[in-house]
């Protein structure tokens, strides 16, 4: 260190947080650190040029007389608004976001110094309550909603504190940092000023500068949109970082009959050429965006759309859709709940054909078709009486009988694959029986799903993207993680509709990116719900979102500085319900299924594979209540089919599944064992909830042992026929009949004759029912279950093994590769273990402790066995 130069040092002690430790090192570095020049160095090279004096200010054992000459001679920026700041800080005025002890630090001749430099460059410094320049600005944005006349801030004023007295913020901590971008975007004047103080404008004040310039006014005044147009121009003029993106130009859509000046200031921008794309393009996009979300039902939306699409006419199909809701999903309460008309309401839905052909005519979107209709019914936000829709379809486009047969009974497969349709596919099979069928048999024949017709296991990908037709998850949750919006929205759209090309979502900023300020938002922030990004030549011209200016406006008011990842908490519950993709009430189609199919059913053995594959766990986790037998009897069984499906896709079980196992359900290989070929093919007619309730068959999980003979030739014949001959046998049930109660009357006793000690007598029967119940030992559910899941567990570790073994071969010696085992792997050697463990302490209780260890598959747990170090071997002289 003592060979190295002066400049060598001064780069180091420059990227120390606190130089003494450094100066102490010996005596050329105390000399050094003593150096005026190299102290002012140190705040410069660490602060900037605008920073530097407010940071050396603080540091009062490092400041100086000389210290500061240096500093201000070699470019420290002094406005008169620090000079304010640090007066009112020494004299014991509150300074509200310096809570350290900063100039008070300084001794006074150092001070009194610091002073007079101020007063030679600013002469009089109005030092009084409230006269300090940040109030200044702070007064004239808050007045910048006011008409010019009423400010009380001047322009003349203004321009002297940043010209004349050269204002600008001189920490980061000053509130003022965030918002004198918003001053510089109400006179955009001021900008060729704030820069020469240093100012840049950075360009993630975009968004939040121009949502303010067309912010709705406290008071409406003739000249607004004037004063708009006349901002924007400026600005972009200075700036050609600043410009308006379609972002800001979607939220000001958004608000185009409560904010009519901006709406006319954004139209006339368009047409003069200032903007970078075409409004009608971003009108295009941002209706698109209500297909998918709960705000197309709501009357605001329906009129602010129509007002966009009379300005803005487009011949997209999607725009139209969206429109044709807007339409028929407003307010239809007033309906009858049938959908059949009847005398008594005819006359209601005559008045509602009548209002919707008039809307339609209005907004010139008919004349309607048959797959119109389809269209619009196959909306996941149709409401439960929508009768009216289907007579509009009958008087209007005249369809027969015939025809609508053939609507009615596409709607109703349509709404197969669309979550949130159970209702109304309960109140078509409702009103229309031939549906049940005619549901059942497209079920069975069309979405059965084998083994074979998923992707080949090496393909990861294919594999972490496949995904069941049915039974999608509506919660939006992906392994515990919410999906984001752009990825739920592109594959919701009806498929009778040519929608646009999915959105690319753009990358997410990073959490640890410092902002700074309340209001500083970048355009990844202001888009909320699916995004649509436009670029041209390159460049990013910002994301369309559903949010007003006014919602976004107060998110950058309300938000803390530096809580990115919270941005969502400060939002209205009316902004954020609106852009959920499902209804507000619903009924998942899977659910409703299982209730009217039952749950010995292929309709409801179909839904459930479905359902295991999505991790759908709200129809994975609903099952019928019986009046008797075990809680899992009126689940959907659980077979090993399910278990190899997850296994082929390397995605975690269920833990239903797993309960289902310990609550002692049948083993079933398949679907096949206890459905007939009939129903698996859809030839034959479903059992219904009703029917699978007539008989009524008391079943156990597990074999009671008893001395009786026909229960012991039961067992045997069952044992001997193999794991899926019983369940064959008894189609309809789920376990074993207990015994008669003759049965139990004719055990024989075994009561020793002539005693009237009943301990012996006790006594001798527990042995005896002991010994029998040792002879009679066969393999339980639980036992079938955990030998094919441990068979399963290998094959998944040699499958393991063998990657681990190629990835290793491949990689460059040396090296450490880490091999992670798939979700279904981790989640069977976690609970196979513990399955058979359970087992062990259910075979304890029943056959006493005493018990041999023996188990019906081989141990799993060889390969985390713990071994102990040999001991060394010690040498034994001769």
């Amino acid at each position: 260190m003592d060979q190295l130069c002066d400049e060598i040092l001064q780069l180091i002690l420059n990227e120390l947080n606190s130089p003494a430790a450094f100066a102490a090192l010996s005596k050329r570095h105390y000399e050094f650190g003593k150096d005026p020049y190299v102290r002012a160095m140190y705040f410069l090279a660490r602060h900037g040029h605008i920073q530097a004096l407010y940071w050396a200010l603080g540091r009062g054992r490092l400041l100086n007389e000389r210290v500061l000459d240096i500093l201000l001679g070699s470019g420290a920026h002094l406005s008169r608004y620090l000079a304010q700041m640090a007066i009112h800080h020494y004299f014991r005025t509150q300074v509200s976001f310096i809570k350290t002890r900063w100039v008070r630090t300084l001794t006074l001749p150092v001070f009194t110094h610091f002073l007079s430099i101020a007063s030679r460059l600013y002469g009089d410094i109005p030092v009084g309550k409230g006269e300090d320049d940040g109030t200044i600005l702070s007064l004239f944005l808050k007045q910048s909603r006011f008409p010019t006349e009423y400010r009380a801030a001047k322009w003349e004023q203004v321009r002297d504190v940043v010209e004349k007295y050269k204002f600008i913020p001189f920490s980061d901590r000053d509130p003022m940092m965030a918002q004198y971008p918003l001053v510089l975007a109400i006179e955009p004047r001021l900008l060729p000023f704030a820069r020469q103080n240093g100012f840049h404008m950075d360009r993630k004040y975009r968004d939040f500068v121009f949502r303010r310039m067309f912010e709705k006014p406290a008071v409406m005044f003739e000249s607004r949109a004037d004063e708009i147009v006349q901002n924007v121009r400026e600005l972009s003029r200075l700036d050609t970082d600043m410009f308006l993106s379609r972002t800001v130009a979607a939220e000001i859509c958004m608000e185009a009959k409560t904010n009519e000046p901006a709406y006319a200031a954004l139209k006339r921008l368009d047409k003069e050429g200032v903007l970078r794309f075409e409004l009608s393009s971003v009108v295009q996009d941002l209706i698109k965006l209500f297909l998918n979300t709960r705000s197309v039902t709501t009357t605001h939306t329906a009129s602010v759309l129509r007002v966009l699409h009379k300005d803005f006419p487009s011949e997209d199909p999607t725009v139209r859709l969206v429109l044709l809701l807007t339409v028929f999903l407003s307010d239809p309460s007033h309906l009858p709940e049938s959908l059949v008309p009847t005398p008594n309401t005819a006359g209601l839905f005559e008045r509602y054909v009548e209002s919707c052909s008039d809307e339609i005519e209005d907004m010139n979107l008919g004349p309607l078709t048959r797959k119109d209709i389809v269209d619009i019914l196959l909306s996941k936000f149709v409401p439960e009486r929508f009768g009216g829709i289907l007579e509009y379809a009958r008087s209007v486009l005249d369809l027969d009988k015939e025809a609508m047969r053939c609507v009615i009974t596409e709607v109703a497969l349509g709404c197969l694959e669309i979550g949130c349709k159970g209702r109304m596919l309960a109140k078509l099979v409702a009103t229309y029986s031939y549906l049940s069928d005619v549901i059942a048999s497209h079920i069975v024949k069309t979405y059965r799903i084998q083994l074979e017709d998923l992707p080949p296991a090496e393909d990861e990908k294919a594999c972490k993207e496949f995904a069941a037709p049915l039974c999608a998850d509506l919660l939006l949750m992906r392994k515990g993680i919410p999906m984001t919006f752009e990825e739920v929205a592109a594959p919701l759209v009806p498929p009778t509709v040519e929608p646009a090309p999915p959105p690319q979502p753009e990358s997410e900023p990073a959490e640890n990116e410092e902002e700074v300020g309340a209001g500083e938002d970048e355009v990844e922030e202001g888009a909320e719900g699916p995004e649509t990004p436009a670029e041209t030549e390159g460049e990013d011209l910002g994301v369309i979102g559903q949010d007003t200016l006014s919602a976004m406006i107060r998110k950058d008011e309300m938000q803390p500085s530096r809580r990115r990842r919270y941005h969502e908490l400060y939002t209205n519950y009316h902004d954020s319900i609106g852009k959920l993709p499902y209804p507000a009430d619903y009924t998942q189609v899977g659910t409703w299924i299982q209730n009217h199919y039952g749950h010995l059913s292929a309709v409801a053995a179909v839904i459930r594979l479905h359902a295991v594959i999505n991790q759908n766990y709200t129809v994975l986790h609903h099952y019928l209540y019986n009046g008797d037998g075990p809680a899992h009897s009126g689940r959907v069984p659980t077979t090993l089919k399910q278990f190899k499906i997850l296994a082929r896709l390397g995605r975690t079980p269920s833990m239903s599944l797993y309960d289902d196992i310990e609550a002692g359900t049948e083993f079933y290989f398949s679907e096949e064992d206890y459905l007939s070929q009939e129903e698996l093919n859809g030839t034959a007619q479903p059992p219904l909830k009703k029917a699978t309730r007539r008989a009524k068959v008391k079943c156990e999980a597990s074999p009671t042992p008893g001395p009786s003979s026909a229960g012991m030739s039961t067992s045997r014949q069952a044992e001997a026929a193999g794991p899926s001959a019983g369940p064959s046998a008894g189609a309809g049930s789920q376990g074993r009949k207990r015994p008669r109660r003759s049965v139990a009357s004719s055990v024989k006793s075994y009561v020793v004759p002539d005693s009237d000690d009943e301990d012996i007598v006790m006594e001798g029967e527990d042995d005896i029912l002991q010994k029998f119940a040792k002879k009679r030992r066969q393999e339980t559910n639980m036992q079938r279950w955990i030998k094919q899941l441990a068979i399963l567990f290998k094959e998944e570790q040699r499958k393991y093994n063998e990657r681990k073994r190629r990835i290793h071969t491949l990689s460059p010696p040396g090296a450490k590769v880490k091999v992670p085992k798939t979700e279904f792997h981790k989640s069977l050697a976690f609970n196979l273990p513990r399955l058979r463990r359970i087992d062990r302490v259910r075979r304890e209780k029943l056959y006493g402790t005493d018990i041999a260890d023996v188990d019906m598959s081989e141990s799993d747990e060889d390969e985390y066995q713990y071994r102990t170090t040999r001991s060394k071997r010690r040498k034994v002289e001769n």
